[in-house]
């Protein structure tokens, strides 16, 4: 059983960064907006795919919730009613989160698909808590952390829909962010606490420090990519989605910082695993980090050097996320023989 909890925690985790890739590519191809309501998309539990779905339609019978779009506005239906020959107003109240109101049927499904991931992987920290019950005695750290992940899924879910709300409000989208790699480092963490295996590595004081420094700067980076990104968008909304070679010509500060930063990513992973080899820690996720950080910094130059190629925006971000968690995993490993000899 326990190992099949183990495996169920590993399937919750790669289902969480399917929701982060989907995030990524809503971000990429700015369908951030393409619900602009929530938990429903236009008043739907399945979106329209026409425009036609969301005009007033003489005779068509509505039920409450359910949106139109109507004089470039939403318009929300106060109660189930079927429309008569005209358009009448007493049955429908203004949508007043915000006055966003623009259909695109690729947005909308892009967006809708996120969703239907999010709730997916909701799903299944939901099951993965309720089986972690079967720890709560042996090992209540899994069952603790267990249901805080359905916690954070939840709020994870909320805020969401303040980003909507927000109509995507860049500080909002940031802290979307990090709390996805809160949920992924809980998910770690059960992973860790619930393994039997007994690894070969051995502890070493300067590896855990410089390991939980490279780990920080890591999330600093990531903090700094998602401001760059901000300032991308604005440059896309300024310069138009085709001059890909303007967006970065005149590049803000924070932009220097995040490139700056990724010298420092390198030299302390390189470092990382400079020590791990010479001291024959076993630290063998180091390999990964290496590779990561490789890929992620071929991302980062095509896309300044390259004009953003296609799909380079969205594999970046997940990347960062995927390198956060090895790195955090590398962390759990450096301490856990520390832990050990102090039970001695």
């Amino acid at each position: 059983m326990k190992k099949h909890f183990r495996k169920l925690a590993k399937v919750t985790l790669v289902l969480v960064y399917l929701v982060i890739v989907a995030g990524a590519v809503v971000r990429m191809t700015g369908s951030g907006m393409g619900c602009p309501d929530w938990p429903k998309c236009f008043g739907y539990y399945i979106p329209p795919t026409e425009a036609t779905e969301l005009e007033w339609t003489p005779k068509k019978q509505y039920t409450q919730g359910q949106v139109i779009i109507r004089n470039k506005a939403l318009k929300v239906a106060k109660e189930d009613f079927t429309a008569g020959d005209r358009f009448v107003a007493d049955h429908w109240q203004a949508y007043t989160k915000h006055d966003y109101a623009i259909f695109n049927p690729w947005h909308t499904w892009i967006e809708y698909i996120n969703r239907l991931l999010g709730a997916l992987a909701g799903l299944a920290t939901l099951i993965l808590a309720v089986v972690s019950l079967r720890f709560r005695k042996t090992k209540p750290l899994i069952t603790l952390f267990s249901w805080l992940v359905v916690f954070g899924m939840g709020f994870q879910a909320w805020l969401g829909a303040t980003v909507v709300y927000s109509v995507l409000a860049p500080v909002k989208i940031t802290t979307h962010m990090m709390m996805a790699l809160l949920i992924v480092a809980l998910l770690l963490y059960i992973i860790f606490k619930s393994n039997t295996e007994d690894k070969k590595i051995s502890y070493d004081r300067p590896f855990f420090n410089l390991a939980i420094t490279a780990l920080v700067v890591t999330v600093i980076q990531i903090v700094l990519g998602t401001q760059v990104r901000q300032f991308v968008d604005e440059q896309i909304n300024v310069l138009g989605e085709q001059a890909k070679d303007l967006w970065l010509q005149n590049p803000n500060l924070v932009f220097y910082v995040h490139r700056s930063f990724s010298i420092l990513v390198v030299l302390l992973n390189i470092y990382l695993f400079y020590r791990m080899k010479k001291f024959n820690l076993g630290h063998f996720k180091m390999y990964w980090v290496l590779f990561l950080i490789a890929i992620e910094a071929m991302t980062g130059i095509g896309m300044y050097y390259l004009d953003f190629p296609f799909g380079s925006q969205p594999l970046h971000l997940v990347l960062a996320a995927i390198l956060f968690g090895v790195q955090f995993y590398v962390v759990l490993d450096a301490l856990k023989p520390s832990l050990s000899m102090k039970t001695l």
